[in-house]
This record gives structure tokens, C-alpha cells and sequence, in this order.
């Protein structure tokens, strides 16, 4: 007696799977016709049931299904990634979108320029800090080279050290030092940044805060102002982040009125940064909206569907 083709059916892969995962949806096919088949699915009508029937009975739609929710949890890591575990590496690369929203980005400081500017690398995830410590902050100037982020820090202004031949303010060394002290001993401290613009220098104006493990962070403008390391920067472009311009005046009238820092100096040798500025004709930065950032990004990264795709994630 000959075996027939149709006595040994060829079962899928997809439906030997469903069939095991849901087997009140799968026949078998060796069963008589006569023999009544006992259903587990509920007898309502409604067309929820209906549709969770259809479901579970066709291997296509569990492989849709499927394959929907594969690209679904692909795309949402991706974006995930870019927005919050994507490194920037310098001032440049920072997204228009990060400065139009106003995002907070955390990272170490690497170096202290001068009183009211520093370097940090950008230190985005969990893998930079115990117990998850998977990844180093680079430690040499090769290593760091075109790998930090350039912060002017929002809302105040140092007195300015010695530049290009122009000499340097009274207290300018003494707020650099206190700068410098203040984020780097005895060790590199973390800090969060807000991104608020770029100015003409190419650096990004920020708020930072100075990571604390029990109390909350510490936001350096502040504490600038209130140990007299730097007055209220009021020319263009000016930030002030969530206090006020009134706010930061009246810190900088009561660390004058205790003499503290700069106020300490005679009247004869304190001059303003603003004025300093005037006098050797430095110029003031202009105001660098969101918007224009955006805009400059976009162009950078050109038109078309790869121009659409490279700007979606710069965002």
C-alpha cells in the first residue's frame, strides 16, 4: 500500500509555534469529520471575542503582529538613545533641538578657562558612574582633544584675566582660582548643564549645577554671586534661568554690602567686566535664538530623504 503526499501534511514552522502556544486554535488535520471538536473559546458574539479568535487562529496575524511590535521597540530604543545616551563631543555638535528645549545635559569637568567659563565631557547613561561604571572619562589632553563641551555660564561675569596683550582685571586671578577649585578639587566634579544658546565664541551658555550626593545641586551662578567671585552679566543676550534678573541683582547687593570677593577691593581699583569690555572694545555677544539654531543645523545637514533622516538625528 502507497503513502500518499496527503496522509503527512507539511506544517510550518509559524504554525507548529502557534499551535503550541495557543492550542485551541489549531485542528488537527487527521481528525474525523464526524467527530464533534470542543471549542475553549467563549460562545459571546461581541465583536471583541470575534476578533481574539481571528487572532489567535491565523499564523499571519501573530506573525504581523509580531513583526510590528519588533519595529515599534527598535524605533523607540533609537530614540531613546539619541535623546538621553548619545554622546556630544564638543560645543559644535550639540543638536538645535537640546538648545531650543532647553535640555539638561550632565557631564565632568575637564578644564576651567577662566572665571566664568569651563569644559566638560559629556557623560550621557547610566555607564559612567558606579555601580554601572562600564565606560572612562579620558584623562590627557590628546584624549580630550575636540571632545569637550566649551559652557559659558549663564546669568554673571567674571572679572576678565590677561588676554592677547590687554591686562587683566583686578580679582580676575582670585576668581579664577576659586573657580578652578571649586570644580576640580580634590577631584573632577559632575555637573548637570542647561543649555540655553550659543554665543558668538561658539560656546554653549548654560546653568550649571554642581552635583551634591544628599542635598540638591548646587547651581553655580549662585553661588558665585553670593561669594562675590562675579557680578550680574546685563548686556545682550543675557540669561538668567528660573530666578530673575531681580533675583541675581539682590545677591549681588548683599555680597557687596558684606564686602565679600570683588566688593573687597577699593573703589579705586574695581572696575565692572562690563565696562573693561568697553574700554578695550570687546565685543558683547549677540543673542543666538532656539529657533536660528535649529535652522543652522538643518542647513548643515542638507535636503532631501538622508538630509531628513541625518537632521531627525541630530535632534
Amino acid at each position: 500500500m502507497g503513502n500518499k503526499a496527503e496522509d503527512y501534511p507539511m506544517i510550518s514552522p509559524l504554525e507548529r509555534l502557534t499551535s503550541y502556544y495557543f492550542p485551541a486554535s489549531s485542528s488537527s488535520s487527521s481528525s474525523s469529520s464526524t467527530t464533534p471538536t470542543t471549542s475553549t473559546y467563549p460562545t459571546d458574539s461581541s465583536l471583541f471575542v470575534r476578533l481574539e479568535q481571528y487572532f489567535l487562529a491565523s499564523p499571519t496575524s501573530v506573525a504581523v503582529a509580531s513583526s510590528v511590535g519588533t519595529t515599534g521597540l527598535v524605533l523607540g530604543s533609537l530614540v531613546f538613545y539619541r535623546r538621553y545616551w548619545r554622546r556630544i563631543p564638543n560645543a559644535e555638535a550639540v543638536p538645535g533641538r537640546t538648545i531650543q528645549d532647553k535640555r539638561f545635559i550632565r557631564g565632568i569637568v575637564t578644564s576651567v578657562g577662566d572665571g566664568d567659563g569651563f569644559r566638560i565631557y559629556h557623560t550621557p547613561g547610566p555607564f559612567y558612574s558606579y555601580p554601572l561604571k562600564f565606560r572612562k572619562v579620558p584623562e590627557t589632553s590628546k584624549e580630550l582633544k575636540d571632545q569637550t563641551i566649551s559652557i559659558r555660564i549663564a546669568g554673571i561675569d567674571a572679572p576678565e584675566t590677561a588676554h592677547f596683550g590687554r591686562p587683566a582685571q583686578a580679582h580676575s586671578q582670585e576668581s579664577l582660582d576659586w573657580l578652578r577649585e571649586r570644580l576640580l578639587q580634590p577631584a573632577r566634579k559632575r555637573v548637570k548643564v542647561q543649555m540655553l544658546r550659543r554665543d558668538q565664541y561658539g560656546r554653549i551658555v548654560g546653568i550649571p549645577y554642581v552635583r551634591r550626593f544628599i542635598l540638591p545641586d548646587q547651581p553655580l551662578p549662585i553661588e558665585m554671586l553670593k561669594r562675590g567671585m562675579a557680578v550680574v552679566y546685563e548686556s545682550a543676550g543675557a540669561e538668567y534661568g528660573p530666578w530673575g534678573l531681580t533675583k541675581l541683582k539682590e545677591l549681588e547687593a548683599t555680597a557687596k554690602s558684606a564686602k565679600v570677593g570683588i566688593w573687597s577691593l577699593p573703589a579705586s581699583k574695581f572696575e565692572h567686566p562690563a565696562d573693561y569690555k568697553k574700554r578695550h572694545k570687546i565685543g558683547e555677544e549677540p543673542v543666538s535664538s532656539p529657533a536660528k539654531a535649529v535652522e543652522a543645523a538643518a542647513a548643515v545637514v542638507g535636503k532631501g530623504v538622508w538630509g531628513w533622516v541625518k537632521g531627525w538625528w541630530r535632534r
